[in-house]
């Protein structure tokens, strides 16, 4: 099957870059296409074993960094799919894993090597993409963890950025195993407690925002505080992942 998509990808069905953008993501496009499910779940060893396609992603990210003749959107897809895709690095680099917490600091450590300054996911998270100013992408970024925002198993461009980032937070914040948004009772995700100021756009609140996605808006319901957070590997059961590979 897995040879059946590479296929279909080498025949042209993988992500087309405007010959306007100014960074190609197909390296990673591909690997997200042969290694995230529709649900979101991630086959790690399957990353491990088609690592051609990250390694050559990660010299690419490394040897184009960002500059001001890049647009706003180029520029967040660029720092999305880098932080995606260094994350999962950070986990098939030490798996087999339960949970990316079982690692030392993940999200301090400053593995990421971009134009010869070393990062942190953090850094890139905390100095860079917040600084756009744009709660969505807390939705598009994804800690290798059950609960956090899938990951999307497209690669976000310039292009398809604005579209894909809405998908990503409908989804997310629709999804009962993230959040409960019910007629009488919410409970929402920690990252709405974590990063609340975040969520207060254009002179909106919290409610304001989840409820320009939310299916069931958010009134007068009982608040049953913040959902638990489950920190277990977002990995693909190993009855779909050995299917993968048939």
């Amino acid at each position: 099957m897995k040879t059946i998509i590479t296929l279909c990808i080498i025949l042209g069905f993988s992500l087309t870059i405007s010959s306007q953008e100014k960074f190609d993501h197909t390296s990673w496009d591909t690997a997200l296409l042969l290694n995230v499910y529709e649900d979101g779940s991630v086959n790690y060893a399957g990353f491990m074993q088609d690592s051609s396609y990250l390694y050559k992603y990660f010299k690419e990210l490394s040897q184009n960094r960002p500059d001001a003749s890049w647009s706003r959107n180029e520029q967040m897809a660029y720092w999305i799919n880098a932080y995606n895709a260094y994350t999962i690095k950070l986990v098939i680099d030490s798996y087999p894993i339960e949970s990316i917490k079982d690692l030392k600091k993940p999200w301090d450590k400053k593995f990421i090597k971009i134009d010869g300054e070393w990062l942190s996911l953090n850094d890139i998270e905390h100095n860079i993409l917040r600084k756009f100013g744009d709660a969505r992408i807390h939705f598009a970024i994804n800690c290798a963890s059950i609960s956090c925002p899938v990951i999307s198993n497209r690669a976000y461009t310039a292009e398809n950025l604005y579209e894909l980032l809405d998908i990503q937070a409908e989804r997310f914040i629709n999804d009962p195993t993230r959040n409960t948004i019910t007629a009488s009772h919410i409970s929402l995700s920690k990252i709405f407690s974590w990063y609340r100021k975040d969520f207060k756009e254009n002179g909106e609140d919290l409610v304001g925002f989840v409820n320009r996605y939310s299916r069931i808006p958010i009134t007068n319901q009982d608040d049953l505080g913040p959902k638990d957070y489950n920190w277990s590997l977002n990995e693909v059961e190993q009855s779909v992942k050995g299917f993968a590979y048939d």
